[in-house]
């Protein structure tokens, strides 16, 4: 885990000092999978000890444990009596192309209704990939992608190397830090328990990696508030990405969901989203924009290929990066199997949320300590690169999970009672805990507490 742990550090300007580990074993894969994990949950943990030390002048220990890690980078919540619905749209997935492979992500309506409208009308797989055989995989690729959707062909490493975006994400730091003008300072309103008490975050992101950043900022306190499109919906995430916020909709073309917008961006400490490079900055939101709205604002926001190179405004998914990267050409070869075989958890998303974490908690640290407020910019392609170059797989079995891995509190979530497993982050005084249970898409009143 060394070189993943020390180059995570060196990007967020933390100590270089070893992260203890418990338990033993690794998820199998290709790639360290397990050390990614545990190295991007455990700075996620020590920037928490280090805004700690900052306020208090000691220096909590931390801890993380190898098998809840990988766990948690799957999902953490146990249903009793019930199921999460499932994931990944029926036609979603890998097909064979005349010359190779190309995988369709199709879980959004729209993106669906763009690969049908360059495939056909069809439902079930069979028929989508019996259509699919009749393309070569980059001129589909570029069709999806042109009609508005979702697609990424199989490359190897070398020939994303090769390729102009994946020479640009080589040229991008892991997190790219800018700081901006002095704010009048934030008075630290937390405890020892609870270091992000008085902390007011907006999350505008969905799906998997910004999620994971805001679930984890409410463990520790913050007041989150998700905001969502009207007629958006994740069904097979949303029991897990939405603990510990509430789940408000606003309508950013409307002009009176614009108002209440900005009326809840300036009272915000941090933004995280996920848009699109430029989608924000066509609805009149760009970064100059939301930091006159609300100056001293810590804006971090992630994208799926980079920002910069032809594909920064490309739509994109953590397994449609694996596609793209290598990294499921690499799974391919290293199982032995005759398809592309991506990580066995979405460790891109899982990895850069706790990043996007640590980074908001390491840029409110500095305006704890300067005024200076700031942003950080993130990308599943660059997390991808560093897993690629700085982490190899491992073949030692982690020990199967049991009744022991879940905590005893039952969630009362509104579609039945849920266990969580056991946090794998140990901050010494600071435990992980969410108020609220998770919570439906738009059951909330978009105000601040």
């Amino acid at each position: 885990m060394t070189d993943l742990l020390t180059s995570i550090q060196a990007a967020l300007g933390l100590p270089l000092t070893p992260i203890p580990l418990t338990a033993t074993g690794a998820l199998p894969s290709a790639f360290a999978v397990t050390d990614l994990a545990c190295a991007s949950i455990g700075a996620a943990g020590q920037a928490v000890s280090e805004l700690l030390n900052q306020q208090t002048g000691r220096l909590p220990a931390i801890e993380v444990d190898r098998r809840l890690a990988s766990f948690w980078f799957s999902s953490s919540i146990r249903p009793v009596g019930w199921s999460v619905p499932p994931l990944w749209d029926p036609i979603a997935g890998d097909y064979p192309t005349k010359d190779g492979w190309i995988r369709l992500h199709t879980n959004a309506p729209h993106h669906r209704a763009a690969a049908q409208s360059v495939l056909g009308a069809v439902t079930d797989r069979a028929a989508m990939a019996s259509n699919v055989t009749q393309w070569a995989k980059r001129d589909l690729e570029q069709a999806v992608v042109d009609a508005g959707g979702c697609a990424a062909e199989m490359r190897t490493w070398e020939q994303w190397q090769a390729h102009p975006q994946g020479r640009a994400v080589n040229a991008e730091p892991l997190i790219q830090f800018g700081h901006h003008a002095s704010h009048n300072g934030t008075v630290w309103q937390g405890s020892v328990a609870q270091p992000l008490a008085g902390i007011k975050v907006l999350d505008l992101t969905r799906v998997l990696a910004g999620p994971v950043a805001s679930r984890f900022l409410a463990g520790l306190g913050a007041d989150v508030l998700r905001i969502d499109p009207p007629t958006w919906n994740e069904p097979g995430v949303v029991p897990e990405m939405t603990l510990g916020k509430r789940c408000a909709r606003l309508d950013l073309h409307d002009k009176a969901d614009r108002t209440l917008f900005e009326s809840l961006l300036k009272d915000a400490d941090i933004v995280l989203h996920g848009y699109r490079a430029d989608a924000l900055e066509r609805l009149g939101y760009g970064l100059s924009e939301r930091q006159k709205l609300a100056p001293g604002l810590i804006d971090v926001s992630l994208n799926a290929y980079g920002w910069s190179g032809p594909w920064q405004h490309r739509r994109g998914f953590d397994s449609l990066v694996q596609m793209s990267s290598g990294i499921a050409e690499a799974g391919m070869r290293w199982t032995l199997a005759d398809k592309p075989t991506p990580l066995p958890v979405q460790a891109l998303d899982h990895a850069t949320g706790y990043l996007m974490a640590a980074s908001a908690i390491r840029l409110l640290t500095g305006r704890l300590s300067s005024g200076q407020s700031g942003s950080a910019r993130l990308s599943l392609a660059r997390t991808a690169k560093l897993l690629i170059e700085k982490g190899r797989g491992s073949d030692e079995p982690l020990r199967t999970e049991d009744e022991r891995d879940q905590g005893m509190l039952v969630e009362q979530t509104p579609w039945g009672p849920a266990h969580r497993l056991h946090v794998p982050l140990k901050i010494t005084g600071t435990p992980l805990q969410w108020t609220l249970a998770a919570a439906e898409l738009g059951s909330h009143r978009a105000q601040w507490w």
